[in-house]
């Protein structure tokens, strides 16, 4: 039986601008993209209905080391 051996590579990530703004979080494997959502208040929505809001940090490729830098695509979704 093979071994599976942890190769994630963990990083620190942090945040700029944008709603979650200063954010810092660990990533697996410096993902391109990071979608950050927050919950919107509804009124009279049937039971189990939510709304959220949806954010799009990119990664800056610029930045090779610790902590990671994601900004805030104001274009997206």
């Amino acid at each position: 039986m093979e071994k599976t051996l942890d190769v994630t590579g963990r990083e620190t990530a942090v945040l700029d601008g944008g709603p979650a703004d200063g954010l810092r979080m660990t990533v697996s494997d410096r993902p391109r993209v990071i979608q950050v959502t927050y919950p919107c208040q509804t009124e009279a929505a049937p039971h189990g209905v939510r709304a959220e809001g949806v954010y799009v940090y990119r990664r800056d490729y610029a930045v090779t080391s610790e902590p990671l830098r994601y900004g805030y695509d104001i274009a997206s979704p």
